[in-house]
């Protein structure tokens, strides 16, 4: 006899009706989505129940999110579609008037929002983003990380002016001049939409934060490596003290390699204040793609054994690949992986410093392992579960994807997940959705970024759209049936 799915009534997914897979679709005509919940195990065509971990990561995925998965997902592997898609989507992330504007051409607005929106980013307004958060945690993630899309200085300096130390603003020409100013508006605007973001997160998610976001006065006192104004630290202690008052924590963005020093500057100081109390409340993001993160990570981990505080680790790759000086990064993709896994791996065993000759004890740390690789991230898993079973204190160990992207990562661990709970397993992973929201006009350029990291990442994207296309087809013959 199959196993009876529960069902819990949760909310509009961005007004589309839809259900958590084909085994059953429960609508309403008040556009009521409706998700089995993670607590029950899943039933196959033939009425068996299964552990999670015997149907493919995509099962996870309902149906309106397979579809448009798959939609992208095919865009991104031929060639012949998606430079005419690149060329449009460029297009309209440039400011337009008219029909050409996506504000003023009600068709293009209901085009783009349906499709790669949708797909990609959180929502227009509080409502749209808090009934997207509910849906991703009604899957299976432990929370979401959000950021405001509006708040990310998306033009790229070249590798140029990146090595002169110039940085560009996307609204305000580079300038000393607003320094000293004694209420600077980038700043305030910067303030006043994260202040709004932490508003739509609750306990256990996280706020992604992007200084350069807050205006040139800023970024040049980080490129300085001078104490940023006054006004961005009081705008920064609101925006910390909102969050812990929400039980919420703090991601702190890692960005080109001219402001980076002193963005980490910042991040030990806000962490030697937040994360006294045995817990990481902010985090730093260290990118395995420089050669001398290494090193970067071993000198603060010595800073918070001195200064006995929780180091936050945020591990990525990383992202500035085009506009980086060349030879600060690794020099082939395979170092970077190596370099991911070891430093992944030595946090995970305690290593201290990260030199395998020097034998300290490890300071407090808490690991974000934010990644689309699925060998790292099963790699981090597996070791975990077996420093446990071995006994040894654990690092406590979260992960985290970008929405609408490696979704088979993603599903994979929330199959571990659901057969950790079907086993009563006492640890499973925490697995996280990393969310942009703003209106469509604001996430434009922000899109734009997603669909050439999908281009750039053709291995990754290929199997992707292979699963997706199997899955699709899986549902379709099941449904024949």
């Amino acid at each position: 006899m199959a196993a009876k799915l529960r069902w819990q009534k949760i909310g509009t997914w961005q007004g589309v009706e839809t259900g958590w897979n084909s085994n059953r679709v429960n609508l309403t005509s008040s556009s009521l989505i409706y998700f089995n919940t993670p607590q029950v195990r899943f039933a196959t065509a033939g009425g068996k129940a299964v552990s999670a971990s015997k149907l493919p990561p995509h099962a996870m995925l309902p149906n309106l999110m397979l579809w448009r998965s798959l939609l992208i997902a095919t865009v991104s592997t031929h060639r012949f579609l998606l430079s005419p898609a690149l060329s449009i989507l460029s297009f309209f992330s440039k400011p337009r008037t008219g029909i050409l504007s996506l504000q003023g051409n009600p068709l293009l607005r209901k085009i783009f929002k349906g499709t790669l929106y949708n797909h990609f980013c959180a929502g227009e307004n509080s409502q749209e983003v808090k009934a997207t958060i509910n849906n991703i945690k009604h899957m299976g993630f432990r929370g979401v990380i959000l950021t405001y899309a509006a708040e990310v200085v998306v033009d790229k300096t070249s590798e140029e002016d990146a090595g002169n130390g110039v940085a560009q603003s996307k609204d305000e020409p580079t300038s000393g001049a607003l320094q000293e100013h004694p209420q600077d508006p980038a700043i305030e605007g910067w303030r006043e939409g994260v202040l709004k973001t932490v508003g739509m997160i609750g306990e256990g998610d996280y706020l992604a934060l992007k200084f350069t976001g807050a205006g040139p006065a800023v970024s040049n006192a980080l490129e300085a490596q001078k104490p940023i104004p006054g006004q961005m630290i009081k705008a920064l202690e609101d925006v910390c003290n909102e969050a812990v008052k929400r039980k919420a924590r703090i991601l702190v963005d890692a960005e080109q390699h001219f402001v980076q020093s002193g963005i980490d500057l910042v991040a030990m100081e806000l962490m030697q204040k937040y994360n006294g109390g045995g817990q990481a409340i902010v985090f730093n993001t260290y990118q395995a793609y420089l050669k001398r993160t290494p090193q970067v990570l071993q000198k603060h981990l010595k800073q918070a054994q001195k200064g006995d505080f929780v180091l936050g680790v945020k591990l990525v790759r990383g992202a500035y690949i085009n506009s980086e000086p060349r030879h600060l990064i690794n020099d082939t993709k395979e170092e970077t992986d190596v370099s991911y896994d070891s430093i992944a791996h030595k946090l995970l065993h305690g290593k201290y410093p990260l030199d395998e000759q020097v034998d300290e004890p490890l300071p407090r740390l808490e690991l974000f392992l934010a990644t689309h690789n699925r060998a790292s991230v099963l790699k981090a898993y597996e070791l975990q579960q077996a420093l446990r079973r071995e006994g040894l204190p654990p690092v406590k160990v979260q992960y985290g994807q970008l929405l609408g992207m490696a979704d088979g990562v993603s599903c994979a661990l929330l199959q571990l997940k659901q057969d950790a709970i079907n086993s009563d397993s006492a640890t499973s992973p925490e697995a996280y959705k990393c969310l942009s929201w703003g209106t469509l006009e604001e996430c434009s350029s922000y899109l734009l970024r997603r669909a050439v990291e999908n281009r750039d990442a053709v291995t990754r994207t290929e199997e992707e759209y292979y699963a997706l296309k199997k899955e699709a087809i899986r549902r379709l013959l099941r449904k024949s049936s």
